[in-house]
């Protein structure tokens, strides 16, 4: 009996030890398991997308999310978090690779980039991908409800127009706000003179009294609603509020406006340079980019996507712009040392 009792609790002393090594192997195993950080937009992460990468790569993605590319920036500048793949826009893309902040891409390791739209292809801030790979694009123009406004909107001026003061909604964007004001005055969004931007600025504080919000995540929201019934907006979130409101429309006014695409990039001090190439490879390849498009109604930077959507998406001009109207906008730019003046400027605006 007590040779018994003695094997049967070396039995279970044994199976206990081995769920012991089992659970430290488990933890040991997730532990190892290489870790990509993603920092993006707000609106840009599919958990299904994510989870699919994970599990075909035996790695973990932990995101992170902003809502400027200013916050981008700054978080950036900071250094304390280690991100990985980073989606600033076009021209702040531009500014942190003049920074030394973004790591060169080796296109070897991203065999997709081939498949870019033919306008993305060459980019004024790096024309050779060889720091930035569009992924989503599209145009900056006004929202608008059809059954309140009668006339489609031609010209940026009906955002000063007093029959819709507390129904215009801008977006909280310093670079776009001012880019609209100077295209209204006939100037280019990417000036540098501090005449003009101050002439920009005038005319921004005599709207501001007729703005009933500086938005850049509800004013789709806004405009279903009827809060607002002109939205100073990109494209995409237009686009959704469509298919809530069919009064909803898009426009571009006749100055022209911005173009703009959100870039993928890694950064220098990523310690994972290897996997967040391949995961940007994932991000713009084909039946990835046309899961994104369908859901953010985003244009894809991936030439393939376009003709695989419905036709009440390819056909939306809030989401794929004909060629007459894309020859008439234009891309941001790093301004350099004249942001001072953009940065002094807005604040005035902001205080006023």
């Amino acid at each position: 009996m007590t040779i018994c009792l003695f094997l049967l609790f070396l039995g279970l002393g044994s199976l206990l030890g081995g769920c012991s090594d089992s659970s430290s192997s488990s933890q040991q195993e997730q532990a190892d398991r290489a870790t990509l950080y993603y920092f993006t937009w707000s609106d840009y992460v599919d958990q299904k997308i994510m989870a699919a990468f994970e599990a075909s790569r035996g790695v973990r993605v932990v995101v992170d999310t902003f809502s400027s590319n200013e916050e981008l920036l700054a978080k950036v500048q900071t250094g304390m978090i280690g991100y990985d793949v980073v989606v600033p826009s076009d021209f702040m893309a531009g500014i942190m690779g003049r920074l030394g902040l973004l790591a060169k891409l080796d296109l070897a390791k991203i065999p997709n980039v081939q498949d870019l739209e033919q306008h993305l292809a060459h980019l004024p801030f790096d024309p050779t991908q060889q720091f930035a790979i569009p992924y989503l694009w599209g145009t900056v123009g006004i929202g608008y409800n059809a059954d309140v406004v009668s006339e489609v909107p031609t010209s940026w001026a009906i955002l000063w127009d007093p029959r819709y003061s507390g129904r215009i909604s801008m977006l909280n964007d310093q670079r776009e706000v001012f880019g609209l004001a100077l295209r209204a005055l006939g100037h280019s969004l990417n000036s540098r003179n501090p005449e003009i931007i101050q002439q920009a600025k005038d005319r921004l504080i005599l709207q501001k009294p007729l703005v009933k919000a500086y938005t850049s995540e509800q004013f789709d929201q806004l405009l279903v609603s009827g809060e607002v019934v002109l939205a100073h907006a990109w494209g995409g979130p237009v686009a959704r509020a469509m298919r809530e409101d069919p009064s909803i429309r898009y426009a571009i006014p006749q100055e022209g406006g911005t173009i703009w695409t959100d870039c993928l990039t890694v950064l220098a001090s990523s310690q994972n340079k290897l996997l967040a190439m391949d995961f940007i490879n994932y991000l713009i390849s084909e039946q990835v980019a046309l899961q994104t498009s369908r859901r953010l109604l985003f244009a894809s930077a991936n030439r393939h996507v376009r003709n695989q959507l419905p036709p009440e998406i390819r056909n939306n001009i809030a989401v794929y712009p004909p060629d007459e109207i894309l020859s008439r906008m234009e891309w941001m730019e790093d301004v350099q040392e004249a942001i001072r003046v953009y940065d002094r400027a807005w604040t005035e605006l902001k205080v006023h």
